[in-house]
């Protein structure tokens, strides 16, 4: 999934790690040098779609202009989420 808007510098990715761990999903979440906040999620389908939605919002400070998710091939078989860079 690839968020974009203001989402640097607004704490979206210690609040998507914490969403996450509320949700009880394994990934991560990093920032990319474009500006972009990018995060891989594994868990039931249904329960990535709450992160998503929560990810079109974001933490207060955060102006989310477009979600861009990508279904990938596989399990990375995550342990935990993590916040990366």
């Amino acid at each position: 999934m690839k968020v974009y808007g203001k989402v640097q510098g607004v704490f979206f990715r210690a609040s998507t790690q914490e969403k996450a761990q509320e949700l009880g999903l394994t990934g991560f979440v990093q920032n990319e040098p474009d500006g972009t906040v990018y995060l891989e999620a594994e868990g039931d389908p249904e329960t990535i779609a709450k992160l998503e939605a929560w990810a079109h919002r974001g933490p207060e400070r955060a102006k989310v202009e477009k979600v861009v998710v990508k279904e990938l091939d596989g399990l990375a078989g995550f342990e935990k989420f993590e916040q990366r860079r």
